[in-house]
């Protein structure tokens, strides 16, 4: 490794002395003085992916050529273009100053640049290393997912950039800490119907962030809750309902006794809307009073319950007259109602009894 470095030096050298031969007289003389060292090394400079990087270098005195390398490509010799790539253009180039710029930076772009000035008496040489920071950017996402309860599931995330940005995975939204992860992969072992959801995969670094998601559906059969019973008027509406909780959703079946109802059956309705199923009596008879079952069904399971449609007695016209003064007869089963005139002699006769 040390005899590839030292050969690359070498030719690095050997290349600047033979361009600076070649070149072209340069700039003019301003003044007496010359620098001592031949070679100096300048702070690394950071730039991010896409912005512009500005590199100057010091002419100095004495100074007849000059270029820019960036490695051991040359960019600009004087005020010639040897690179081909449109983003490297010339900025400054005078008895003071020698600045090139790049425009868009990208990671192919980092590493050392090297300015190299011939002076009258020695060639002298100026690097800069560039480090090129790359916001995250997230490659390789698992798709969106459907798998049943009690399935061990495997979530990934990975992504590019520079510095290595970190992963973490996330339920949004949760407050169950168990349901994220500080890791490339998030493992979710014996899923359960409550962790069915979005899961957010974010990377970020000291520039930037990245986020996207990744959506899991969890498979479960049906569970039904228990049914209501429902007591209706002889004659009037009446509406049984059947709510059940599946993915994928769940279809319904009705029936009374080991008798399937249909839509339209005897003038009962049956609607299904998501979740829920309606059966509907426009004119309870007698003859549908009883107990029915609701059923629900999808490709894991199924689940039923009961539902008894019962009657509720009207009040009679007899019973209506009865109000909060009636005293029942414990021998006859009839009533007697105190009207309010007889309530008033009955007061008048307790005063008359106190005199």
């Amino acid at each position: 490794m040390k005899m590839v470095v030292a050969s690359w030096r070498r030719c690095v050298v050997m290349s600047l002395r033979l361009l600076l031969f070649l070149l072209p007289a340069g700039l003019p003389v301003r003044s007496q003085g010359e620098s001592q060292s031949d070679n100096k090394q300048m702070d690394n400079i950071t730039i991010r992916q896409g912005e512009t990087l500005f590199l100057s270098c010091l002419q100095g005195d004495f100074v007849t050529h000059t270029a820019w390398l960036n490695r051991s490509s040359i960019l600009y010799a004087g005020e010639d273009k040897w690179s081909v790539d449109p983003r490297v253009s010339l900025v400054t180039l005078n008895q003071d100053e020698f600045t090139i710029k790049i425009e868009d930076v990208d990671l192919t772009d980092e590493g050392q640049y090297i300015c190299a000035v011939q002076t009258s008496s020695r060639p002298r040489t100026t690097s800069v290393h560039i480090i090129v920071q790359v916001p995250p950017k997230i490659v390789n996402l698992s798709k969106d997912l459907v798998v049943n309860e009690g399935s061990n599931v495997t979530l990934m995330c990975l992504a590019n950039g520079k510095p290595e940005p970190a992963i973490v995975w996330r339920m949004i939204p949760s407050s169950d800490d168990s349901l994220g992860s500080d890791n490339e992969v998030l493992e979710i072992p014996f899923i359960s119907r409550d962790k069915a959801g979005v899961y957010e995969c974010t990377a970020a670094n000291d520039i930037a962030v990245d986020t996207q998601t990744v959506e899991l559906i969890v498979n479960f059969p049906p569970s039904i809750s228990d049914g209501r019973d429902v007591g209706v008027t002889l004659g009037q509406r009446g509406v049984l309902l059947c709510e059940a909780d599946a993915v994928p959703e769940a279809d319904f079946e009705w029936y009374r006794d080991d008798r399937r109802i249909f839509n339209g059956f005897d003038g009962i309705e049956i609607e299904d809307d998501g979740a829920l199923s309606k059966l509907t009596f426009f004119n309870v008879s007698e003859a549908d009073y009883g107990n029915y079952s609701c059923v629900a069904t999808n490709k894991l399971g199924s689940a039923n319950t009961s539902i008894v449609l019962y009657e509720i007695i009207e009040p009679t016209s007899s019973t209506l007259l009865q109000g909060p003064g009636a005293v029942q007869d414990g021998n006859s089963g009839t009533s007697t109602v105190f009207t309010p005139t007889c309530l008033l002699l009955i007061v008048l006769l307790h005063l008359l009894l106190k005199f």
